[in-house]
């Protein structure tokens, strides 16, 4: 759990009821005097209690318990300008919007879990351009590379089973896009991760692989779904119904790993049968995509805030350094004077008194 600045400063609000507490003891420690001695003895009975001094001690804690909130919350004031080099890897996802991917033998369909999957990749993502196309009779680029996260998960979020009019699945399409999506073909710093359940229907997704390679870029596959298929259920008409062909049969989306498989080899890359939550795409990220040669993205001036929170915290610790040196009693100051000096005293051959 992480506590933002403006949340720590909320904290402050315990500073009055710490007060009142220390309040409250003090009125009890004279109350307790008061039942053991008339107040006109108190003088006589207990001539070296100060309550002054408690009611300091009790300001000194207070006050350093301030201090400590502050400094937690971080406050800053001035800034200096600081160059900042980025570095990182482009990586374009191609995700399938073809009808299949509503088959729901990945819950709670193969899309929407596909679209769940990535974002939870993306919060993991430091300093990488992400980038994503959307195929599936055709491909185009739904979000070119950037590093504005948000705005390529406003992108994604768009991304539906009919964002593309045309029907099908060209695998090959969504490759040779990809490959010219990559600025100045940067091969080495460059990953195209395909995310659908491999059933090509256009061809070409060998030629395309090919290409990949020769440009230098991996293409790492993930397939989607189960090899044993499911109905592909859609809505018409406000009914839930089967997906069926010209003919009039039912269609079953099955998952084809054999050219996904082929696809990640020709390139260089590496194919991920996509289960669990996240559908491994974390573990793709650290096993393979992290490990690739980063570039330099971006250069630029930033203004960094300069950090304070040292001020308030070194006077809080001397806050509380002096608290106990205060005492309770008028006669501790001259005690304490009284033991620093004894050593001394009786180097000298003194009496230590």
């Amino acid at each position: 759990m992480t506590w933002d600045r403006s949340e720590l400063l909320w904290l402050l609000l315990l500073v009055p009821p710490v007060a009142l507490v220390f309040r409250a003891a003090l009125r009890r420690r004279r109350a307790a005097l008061e039942r053991f001695a008339e107040a006109r003895l108190l003088a006589a009975v207990a001539p070296d209690s100060d309550e002054r001094r408690l009611r300091w001690r009790a300001a000194m804690v207070v006050a350093a318990l301030a201090l400590i909130v502050v400094a937690l919350a971080g406050p800053r004031w001035g800034f200096h300008w600081e160059e900042i080099h980025r570095e990182g890897i482009d990586i374009l996802i191609a995700l399938d919007t073809s009808r299949s991917m509503l088959t729901q033998d990945v819950k709670p369909n193969r899309l929407e879990r596909a679209k769940l999957a990535i974002l939870d990749l993306i919060k993991e993502l430091q300093g990488d351009r992400v980038g994503l196309i959307a195929f599936s009779g055709s491909a185009f680029v739904q979000c070119p590379l950037t590093l504005d996260y948000g705005a390529f998960a406003e992108s994604l979020r768009a991304v539906n089973v009919g964002i593309i009019p045309k029907g099908g699945t060209a695998v090959a399409e969504a490759v040779t896009v990809g490959i010219d999506a990559f600025e100045d073909r940067q091969g080495k710093h460059a990953a195209l991760v395909l995310m659908t359940d491999g059933e090509d229907h256009e061809g070409g997704i060998d030629d395309a692989a090919k290409m990949a390679a020769e440009a230098g870029i991996k293409v790492y596959t993930v397939g989607i779904g189960t090899p044993g298929g499911e109905l592909i259920q859609i809505e018409e008409e406000g009914q839930l119904t089967y997906l069926k062909d010209r003919n009039g049969q039912v269609v079953k989306s099955r998952l084809d790993e054999e050219t996904l498989r082929n696809v990640a080899t020709t390139t260089g890359g590496a194919y991920l049968y996509a289960e669990g939550a996240d559908l491994g795409l974390d573990k793709l990220y650290d096993d393979y995509i992290s490990k690739m040669e980063k570039r330099e993205l971006t250069t630029a001036m930033e203004k960094r805030c300069e950090e304070r929170y040292q001020w308030p915290l070194v006077l809080a610790l001397i806050l509380l350094a002096l608290e106990p040196l205060v005492g309770e009693k008028r006669g501790t100051r001259a005690a304490v004077r009284r033991l620093l000096r004894s050593p001394w005293r009786r180097r000298a051959g003194g009496p230590a008194t």
